[in-house]
């Protein structure tokens, strides 16, 4: 039985609209995503007096919606390049950004400000990317900052005497010209204002059991684009319902949930996704009640969600020493094993740390699963992995530094393992079922089948074998033989499944 004992009613605060600067000039050009160039040119057109769009190529589809939403479409040729310079000579303050997503239309107000406020040139960061790409960056130990951007502001006097070049790198002309002149770039503080979030419905699902030293902590940490915050208390014996009171009290986000009997965390989290499955929240990140997970990370797991690169986005700590900061020898050991384990079960071969709770998942994943189904303790993670994938749904790792303090794991992992691996081989099974015979058909399942018969029966001719050398040392040679043929066959199927597996989560991924 469940107690639900504070509910409150909240609607997402509305952004307001930034102030029209007069004079000012938004430069969207070079690589358009016709995915992501519709937000940009509205929120460009709500802060700038004229939003141009110079496309790299012709595309009249691309053209149509971008003057559908008030702007002004400049070819780049020698025609376009003479409108561009006239534009430029009359305007007070202009932004060159990319409209292929790479650049945060939000900033523009910012960097618009900035610049026409002294700065005369402003360089803003650009959004930081998830995935293989900065995972290589973070394994060879490069900063997380991203390298210097091509998202320019700049003012006036940075524009005196600029003449455009076709075809060329309108940002870049933008800088070189301003530097040339002898104006330094002033990089904006490359940690973007996240407030705009708060136009998506995102709600956080906090497990907690006996963290009344750190709930509290956790709870106020929430950053303020979060319209929800499920605490679910999973029957705590301390003091943790009466910190959970205290916050329902403070705080209108705060929804809290107690369970009369000990459940598990999987299932605290499922009934957290349940609650908000029915307040419509559109994604839903977990946290966990301990504070270990850094509310500062949360936009780069919403981020891939939101733009519909992933369904569902999961912290990494085991690409290098450094990200790991803080984790026992024993504790990464346990990780690596379940991480190999899992790799296998699942089906996502690109996926490592299964057992690192920061998560985030769309609506759309959550209303495809069976809630009812996913495991309901320590394991829930991996399970959840399974059930993801034999749903067809896009999985994606996002490297997060380890935040240890106070909190004491409650995993053992030498038990858990042991627990876990059965639940896992069962799971695998599953997926091969459901993916790959009932959903739509693949040969890894009969690769894998006859790995998982031929392998046993291999062992057990060897064994065999070794008993008949013992007995008739004249038959132990033939029987020997079979058994090595039955092992290295039952071998090379699973290797060979394991390929194919791998092969088609990476075709998903890419």
């Amino acid at each position: 039985m469940s107690t639900l004992f504070h509910e409150r009613t909240n609607a997402v605060n509305a952004i307001p609209s930034p102030e029209v600067m007069a004079g000012s000039v938004v430069l969207i050009h070079g690589r358009l995503n016709p995915l992501a160039i519709g937000t940009i040119v509205a929120v460009a057109r709500s802060c700038a007096d004229s939003v141009i769009v110079v496309p790299d190529r012709h595309d009249a589809r691309l053209e149509r919606l971008a003057g559908s939403l008030g702007a002004m479409v400049v070819p780049a040729d020698p025609d376009g390049a003479g409108t561009l310079g006239s534009i430029l000579a009359d305007a007070g303050v202009v932004v060159a950004m990319y409209g292929d997503g790479s650049h945060d239309p939000f900033r523009i107000p910012v960097l618009l400000r900035q610049a026409a406020g002294g700065s005369d040139l402003v360089a803003g960061a650009p959004l930081q990317a998830s995935g293989s790409r900065e995972a290589a960056r973070l394994l060879n130990n490069h900063k997380r900052e991203a390298p210097e951007a091509l998202f320019i502001a700049a003012s006036r006097r940075a524009l005196e005497g600029l003449g455009i070049r076709p075809g060329a790198d309108l940002s870049q002309q933008i800088r070189d010209h301003a530097r040339r002149s002898g104006i330094a770039v002033r990089n904006l503080d490359p940690a973007p204002d996240y407030s705009y979030l708060g136009m998506c419905r995102i709600g956080v699902v906090v497990p907690a059991y006996n963290e009344e030293l750190l709930l509290e902590e956790t709870v106020r940490g929430m950053p303020s684009y979060i319209g929800r915050i499920y605490v679910i208390d999973d029957c705590s014996t301390d003091r943790t319902p009466d910190v959970l009171r205290k916050l329902a009290g403070e705080d209108p986000r705060v929804v809290g949930l107690r369970h009369e009997v000990n459940k598990g965390v999987g299932a605290t989290i499922i009934d957290g996704y349940k609650l908000a499955i029915r307040d419509g929240m559109d994604y839903v990140a977990v946290m966990a009640g301990d504070n270990q997970m850094d509310p500062e990370e949360l936009p780069r797991l919403l981020l891939p969600v939101i733009d519909g690169k992933a369904d569902y986005a999961k912290g990494n700590r085991l690409l290098s020493r450094q990200m790991r900061t803080g984790m026992s020898n024993w504790r990464f050991l346990g990780n690596s094993m379940l991480t190999m384990l899992n790799k296998i079960a699942s089906g996502y071969w690109h996926i490592s740390d299964p057992q690192n709770g920061y998560t985030v998942i769309s609506r759309r994943a959550l209303e495809t699963l069976d809630l009812d189904s996913i495991y309901t303790y320590y394991g829930y993670c991996n399970d959840m992995l399974v059930k993801l994938n034999a749903a067809g749904l896009d999985t994606l790792d996002v490297p997060i530094p380890a935040r240890y303090g106070n909190e004491k794991s409650k995993i053992r992992y030498g038990k858990f393992i042991f627990k876990v691996a059965p639940m896992l081989f069962r799971g695998f099974l599953w997926r091969l079922k459901v993916k790959y015979t009932i959903l739509d058909f693949h040969p890894l399942v009969l690769f894998y089948l006859a790995g998982m018969a031929l392998v046993p029966a291999g062992i057990l001719a060897g064994c065999l074998a070794l008993g008949l050398a013992l007995l008739s040392p004249a038959a132990f040679a033939p029987v020997g033989l079979f058994a090595t043929i039955l092992a290295l066959a039952g071998l090379q199927s699973l290797l060979t499944a394991m390929a194919l597996d791998a092969q088609i989560d990476r075709e998903s991924v890419h």
